[in-house]
């Protein structure tokens, strides 16, 4: 199941990420987007999580939570919206 994650602090890195949601299981990729221009975080990323189980455990259970000083958002990815 692939997990979006929000309101990041723009130093937190994918290493941190992953292991914030290694703690509710197998975690098979973490990253963090990055402003093309800049190369500065977006604060947003994605984790992708093989078990839909563990994955919905990590959602409830880090939804809100503080990491690397900021309440995170978590929920479960949505497809891209359609470019016009």
């Amino acid at each position: 199941m692939r997990i979006f994650v929000g309101n990041l602090s723009y130093k937190t890195t994918d290493d941190e990420l992953a292991t914030a949601f290694e703690a509710y299981g197998e975690v098979s990729s973490a990253s963090i987007l990055l402003d093309r221009d800049t190369g500065r975080s977006k604060g947003i990323g994605f984790v992708d999580m093989p078990n839909s189980s563990e994955a919905e455990a990590a959602i409830e259970g880090l939804d809100g939570a503080d990491l690397g000083g900021r309440n995170i958002k978590v929920e479960e990815a949505r497809p891209p919206r359609p470019r016009r």
